[in-house]
């Protein structure tokens, strides 16, 4: 792990170039607005290694499936998220050679990311090989108030000589995935056009027609004047643009404003993209880059206000709590309720960019107390929409009833093709339910379990009741051939997590009908009617919650990940040589399997999942069995560990957990950066604090605090939206303040007293935990 990204509150800063670290850079440094989202490439020409991306939230491929033995069931296609048209590019040229960081030395260079204000920022000095030596600058942004908007300030100015500057400003279309599964090219054009000053390219997928139109203009400056050219128009394959040149004299900067629409045939009519695309560029060019830039400002401080974390007295980790936060806003907004989160948002192209399981038990939390209820209830209804798929889906693995939700998915549809993670990582199915188990708990909208929840849940335990197996020894139910959370275990026999979240899954489910039979009874009727809902279906899902099968021993008093456990030779990380770590990328797949290392946690997951439902001592002792033997080689494994271990009392172990998740892309902890970031971990970055040191939990309809604070922090603030509040919590060694920044009351238990925080009031209570 090489830390070469400079430590500041509120900015990501590079402030040298090292082609190593370039990849991971353009991951990092990434921008986006929920609609679409931009990898920092540079944009002018870079042969160096890179990753270009530029993406539009919903536009995906569906690439065929490559596996060198096809088994019944696995999905025709993996859904790609789509590399689509460059739209950033300026390339330079003087004397006719490009500007090329690769072939220059390179002797001065900055690249901030602004996450206050969402732009993205960069310097160079570059002297090329005839020893010229020229300065760029730009200034970009996708716009958060105009969405399909993208905007570049970019200038050059040639330091020691004076000669005629060449600039290429263009779209390209002409692009590719790295992961495409057949090196293919997964576009095709439709149109393009070109003029003097502006252009527009229009492509479509080759597979489900996706129109993307791409329509670009630019203004040039010298000196602060804008100049009168007459460019010429460069037209090629999936490519439009201009060229202009200069003549730049020593000192003398260059400035060229490029603007950018990007529109898509899921928000508008195929016949109408290009209509559109200028109308909203023709009103992003005569506003102009200033005010684009600051409605930029006057957005993202509008984010901020909702979900700021601050940290005063640990600069490393305030950068890091802000850089997860940031993440997240550029990547879901949930204004479009077709839209999810990918695990690697607008940074890369790995895992498909599509829909994980990772939402519903690691981003619904943030959204929940970030944003308005509506938000993290699109998420949900997005599950919703696809039950008829999910329905699908179990039948394609011979399933004869019940809803198996996707592993992976686009549009509902499974599209990931490993076996284990396919067919066995059924656990996924849990995270649904409990998704909505957890929305309703934490805003009270029982009306939703009417509306769309109860046909999601009895779905989900029919599937358990039919993949249970009976087994008349035990006299109990039994899961064979699972993959739980921890995929360093393939294929085992009863994995206390599963086990347990499908029993829970019909536990609540029940719960649920019993509820909307008293207080919503036509609906309740309705709902047996349509379900076609039988007593001898919830008898046995009664049956099976009673005599469902959890492997435990008691000696150790743990419940035991998997029937064989204990079997395996039962080694702690610690006593591990350094060069074995990461075993995902030192050991082979079958020393792994047969070893007692976890992945992520497991068991851990359903302690913090059913945490109500278990004492402290049980989760102390499993912590502690199961934390010295995680590698946490999955970026989704330590807010839990950080989560769970605050409430122990671990506090240097919380602290620990939290900071690897916190620093997970920044630090390069797991050596993958460069694929992208993990922005559904992310996510439990914002749960290490808020749900660990803040202890916040939902119990009773009661907002519950239990906080405490690590000892080299002077303090720590949080916002959480709670049923019409926004309350703001701060932390010291001290005391602990809640402000309430709304007009409604809220009722808050903290360390097991009860208060209301009045509208626009605020509580102040000792600090009843000593800190770290």
């Amino acid at each position: 792990m090489k830390q070469y990204l400079k430590v500041d509150e509120w900015s990501i800063i590079e402030e040298s170039f090292d082609p190593i670290n370039h990849e991971i850079s353009e991951s990092i440094f990434s921008i986006g607005n929920g609609f679409m989202g931009q990898r920092a490439n540079f944009e002018e020409q870079y042969s160096g290694p890179s990753l270009q991306g530029s993406y539009m939230a919903g536009v995906y491929y569906p690439d065929k499936t490559r596996v060198g033995w096809w088994k019944n069931g696995y999905p025709e296609y993996f859904a790609k998220v789509l590399n689509s048209t460059n739209w950033i590019g300026i390339d330079v040229f003087v004397g006719g050679t490009a500007l090329d960081l690769a072939k220059c030395k390179v002797t001065e260079f900055r690249r901030e990311l602004n996450m206050k204000e969402g732009v993205l920022i960069r310097s160079a000095v570059a002297e090329m090989e005839d020893g010229k030596q020229i300065k760029i600058e730009s200034t970009r942004f996708v716009s958060i108030a105009r969405h399909e908007i993208g905007a570049i300030r970019y200038a050059v100015t040639p330091l020691n000589f004076s000669a005629p500057i060449r600039l290429t400003v263009y779209l390209d279309g002409d692009v590719k995935n790295k992961d495409s599964n057949y090196e293919e090219k997964f576009w095709n054009e439709v149109s393009k056009e070109v003029s003097a000053g502006s252009a527009n390219l229009t492509l479509k997928t080759k597979k489900l027609d996706f129109h993307v139109t791409s329509v670009m203009t630019y203004d040039v400056f010298k000196n602060g004047e804008k100049l009168d050219l007459t460019p010429s128009t460069v037209e090629k394959e999936k490519y439009v643009g201009n060229d202009v040149t200069i003549q730049a004299e020593q000192n003398e900067e260059i400035v060229v404003y490029k603007y950018v629409a990007n529109v898509t045939s899921r928000n508008h009519g195929l016949g109408q993209l290009v209509e559109v695309g200028s109308k909203l560029l023709e009103e992003a060019r005569t506003a102009g880059f200033d005010v684009l830039l600051s409605e930029q400002v006057a957005g993202w401080a509008d984010k901020w206000k909702e979900s700021d974390i601050i940290i005063e007295g640990d600069v490393s980790a305030q950068q890091a709590i802000r850089f997860n936060i940031f993440q997240l806003n550029q990547t879901y907004s949930g204004e479009d309720d077709r839209l999810n989160i990918g695990p690697k948002g607008f940074t890369g192209e790995k895992y498909g960019g599509s829909t994980y399981w990772d939402t519903e038990a690691y981003c619904v939390p943030f959204y929940l107390s970030t944003a308005d209820s509506s938000i993290a209830r699109n998420l949900l209804i997005y599950r919703y929409k696809h039950l008829e798929k999910a329905k699908e889906n179990a039948r394609k693995l011979g399933f004869t009833k019940g809803a198996l939700y996707p592993m992976v998915t686009m549009n509902g549809e499974e599209c990931h093709n490993e076996w284990e993670i396919t067919f066995e990582e059924i656990h996924r199915n849990g995270a649904i339910a409990y998704a909505i188990y957890n929305y309703v708990n934490y805003t009270g909208d029982k009306s939703y379990l009417g509306q769309y929840g109860l046909e999601v849940l009895a779905e989900i335990s029919r599937f358990w009741e039919e993949r249970v197996n009976y087994a008349p020894r035990k006299d109990q139910y039994v899961m064979l051939g699972v993959t739980g959370p921890n995929e360093y275990e393939n294929n085992v026999n009863n994995n206390w997590y599963t086990n347990r979240i499908a029993a829970w899954t019909m536990e609540y489910t029940l719960e649920v009908l019993d509820y909307l039979k008293e207080n919503e009874t036509s609906r309740y009727n309705e709902l047996v009617e349509t379900l076609k809902l039988k007593p001898e279906e919830t008898d046995k899902w009664k049956d099976i919650i009673a005599k469902m099968y959890y492997p435990a021993d008691e000696e150790l008093g743990i419940f035991l990940q998997q029937d064989g456990f204990l079997d395996k030779e039962i080694i702690q990380v610690k006593d591990l040589k350094p060069e074995n770590l990461p075993i995902n990328q030192n050991w082979s797949w079958d020393r792994i399997l047969r070893s007692c290392f976890i992945k992520q946690g497991d068991v851990i997951q359903g302690l913090y999942f059913l945490s109500h439902k278990y004492d402290l001592e049980t989760k102390k002792r499993n912590f502690d069995f199961y934390e010295p033997l995680t590698v946490h080689e999955s970026s989704l494994s330590p807010c839990l560990h950080s989560i769970l271990a605050c409430e122990l009392g671990y506090q240097e172990k919380a602290y620990e957990m939290y900071l690897r998740t916190a620093r997970l892309d920044l630090d390069n902890y797991n050596n993958d950066t460069e694929d992208g970031c993990h922005t559904t971990s992310m996510a439990g970055t914002w749960m290490s604090v808020v749900h660990g040191f803040g202890g916040l939990r939902v119990e009773n309809n009661e907002l519950v605090l239990k906080p405490f604070i690590p000892g080299h922090w002077k303090s720590f603030s949080f916002k959480v939206m709670f049923r019409g509040s926004r309350l703001k919590v701060s932390v010291s060694d001290k005391d602990i303040t809640v402000s309430n920044e709304t007009e409604t009351p809220a009722a808050i238990r903290i360390f097991d007293r009860d208060y209301t925080v009045s509208p626009l009031g605020m509580i102040q209570v000792e600090n009843a935990v000593v800190n770290a």
